[in-house]
């Protein structure tokens, strides 16, 4: 009896610990990659450190979509308040960029909370409209206080100091880039281990129940604001590494196609595991740039083919190909059998 116990504990941790490694080793062959994209596209820095703020971006959305299931429209209200804040405090106070990255994400997590007490109340439609009401407040916000924010013109003379004093951001981009990288692997790390502690377990659980969890005695109201609040905070760090990169910030930071393409993103990757998002990103603004130089004015028709395409054979995203493909597979060859 003690044997078939053993052996039968084996049977089932086995499995788990190899999917336990997966993650970690996509997540492994997706920094190697980033870091041979520095060697290989020595011309276009510029465009994949773009990559990497929006990769964080989404990342963030991923938090509260895919984790917690609080659907959102008006994320870019958290990244464009992160910029802002980044870009004023550039302008006004330092150009130091670690210190403007915590100036953005305490902007981000503040809005986030302030909008959150009032958000996490609602679900549905109502939620979307209401997320989207936000972002457009801080848009007219923005776009009235011309004196402070430069208005439709936009905020200039961002000037940012070197990296802990000794990178300089350089013409090219080289120093940018290798700061964005680390930014995003540092949150990626941060991410990683909230959702896999109480708080994003507990996420999951309201995301699957949230009637569940109120019978269990889990503050649920309380948890979807703590996690709309980190999620704040790692879109505020979003929209400063992308106004100090690119020392410019302007009103489209705040505009609805950059929440509507952020969930797009997270749709093609597949919400809810993190490198999800990081391969949707990579996916979208791929095709989005090469559609584009081959064809200015019909690209859309082939991001919306792509779209119809994931969201009706793959529903959990591109990373759910093989496991259609398995099952495919598997159906046939019962069909098969006699």
């Amino acid at each position: 009896m003690t044997s078939q116990v053993d052996l039968t504990s084996t049977a089932q941790t086995r499995p788990r610990t190899t999917v336990a490694r997966v993650p970690f080793l996509a997540e492994a062959v997706m920094l190697a990659c980033a870091v041979a994209a520095f060697y290989v596209f020595p011309y276009d820095l510029a465009l994949i450190t773009r990559f990497l703020v929006m990769i964080l971006f989404v990342l963030s959305l991923d938090l509260v979509l895919g984790y917690a299931g609080i659907a959102t429209l008006g994320h870019a209200a958290l990244y464009g308040t992160g910029a802002y804040a980044a870009g004023l405090f550039a302008v006004h106070v330092s150009g130091d960029p670690l210190t403007g990255l915590a100036v953005g994400a305490g902007a981000g997590a503040l809005l986030a909370f302030a909008s959150g007490l009032l958000l996490m109340r609602s679900h549905g439609l109502t939620l979307l409209m209401l997320s989207i009401a936000v972002t457009l407040i801080c848009q007219e916000i923005a776009n009235k206080a011309r004196d402070v924010t430069g208005g439709a013109d936009g905020l200039r003379g961002i000037r940012m100091e070197p990296v802990l004093g000794i990178f300089k951001f350089d013409f090219i981009g080289r120093t940018g880039y290798w700061y964005a990288l680390a930014v995003v692997v540092a949150c990626y790390a941060v991410l990683k281990i909230a959702t896999l502690s109480p708080l994003g377990l507990s996420a999951r659980g309201i995301k699957d129940s949230a009637a569940r969890m109120v019978a269990i005695g889990s503050p649920v109201y309380w948890r979807l604001v703590t996690v709309y609040t980190i999620s704040g905070a790692i879109a505020g760090i979003a929209g400063a590494l992308a106004a100090q990169v690119t020392q410019l910030v302007s009103l489209e930071v705040y505009a609805f196609n950059l929440s509507a393409e952020a969930l797009i993103m997270l749709v093609l990757g597949g919400a809810g595991r993190l490198y999800g998002a990081v391969i949707g990103v990579v996916i979208f603004m791929t095709v989005h740039h090469v559609a584009a130089a081959v064809d200015p004015f019909n690209w859309l028709f082939i991001i919306g083919a792509l779209i119809l395409s994931v969201v009706f054979l793959v529903p959990s995203g591109v990373l759910g190909i093989p496991a259609a493909i398995s099952d495919l597979f598997r159906r046939g060859n019962d069909a098969a059998r006699p």
